[in-house]
């Protein structure tokens, strides 16, 4: 029998920020809004890549550096260095999804503790969640700056059990990517995919062991299934 969830974690970039305006980002320096995508995603790789080989990246530091690779051969208004600049600088403007306020104010109330574990920065997480009104809801900001490894390598989320002085099996994991869905179930932890494309889940991962559209889903959901 499963232990009772008393923490849930959450993944930040994607998961409960909007990235959409990055795409803006980028058309203003004369790059395509869809080249947000892929700079994304090639962050992610190398910041995997960095912890499968037991090191540990700086999500700022590495964001800027594929950013300067995504952006050659684009026609800009500006020096190179000014527009990696500029799009940086958009992660700091980004707000939450919609149903993110909600969603976590009814968690709180039915009496989980809540932290993150994000591959980004604590710094930028605490603005996100200051400008939406809920950053007191928030036991933790929890980057894996200060842990051995980004997710999804395990030692990010033994690292959050162990910052919560929790059980892994007494949490649950929230996010949109199901790698790190994969990841914190390799680890341990109990999963809940936020799905918000309406997309199918890759069946070489592990399973989530709850499915959501909304956040604002989720505290419902853990109260059925109690």
């Amino acid at each position: 029998m499963n232990p009772a969830i008393s923490v849930v974690v959450f993944d930040v970039n994607e998961t409960l920020s909007d990235m959409s305006p990055m795409g803006e980002r980028f058309r203003e320096v004369g790059a395509p809004a869809e080249m947000a995508r892929l700079w994304f995603a090639t962050l992610l790789r190398d910041g995997f890549a960095l912890a499968a080989s037991g090191d540990n990246g700086s999500f700022a530091t590495i964001g800027a550096d594929v950013l300067q690779g995504v952006l050659s051969g684009v026609e800009f208004d500006r020096p190179l260095d000014a527009a990696v600049d500029h799009v940086m600088a958009g992660m700091k403007e980004l707000g939450v999804h919609t149903d993110v306020p909600e969603g976590i104010r009814a968690l709180a109330a039915a009496g989980f503790r809540l932290v993150t574990l994000s591959n980004g920065s604590a710094q930028i997480a605490g603005k996100l969640f200051d400008d939406a009104g809920i950053r007191d809801e928030f036991e933790a900001l929890l980057s894996v700056e200060d842990a051995p490894a980004w997710k999804p390598a395990r030692s990010s989320y033994e690292y959050a059990a162990a910052r919560t002085g929790t059980d892994p099996g007494s949490m649950l994991l929230v996010a949109v990517h199901p790698w790190d869905i994969h990841g914190a179930a390799r680890a341990g932890l109990r999963t809940a995919w936020l799905n918000r494309t309406g997309d199918n889940y890759p069946a070489y991962f592990e399973a989530p062991d709850f499915t959501v559209y909304a956040l604002t889903e989720l505290a419902s959901t853990l109260a059925a299934s109690a």
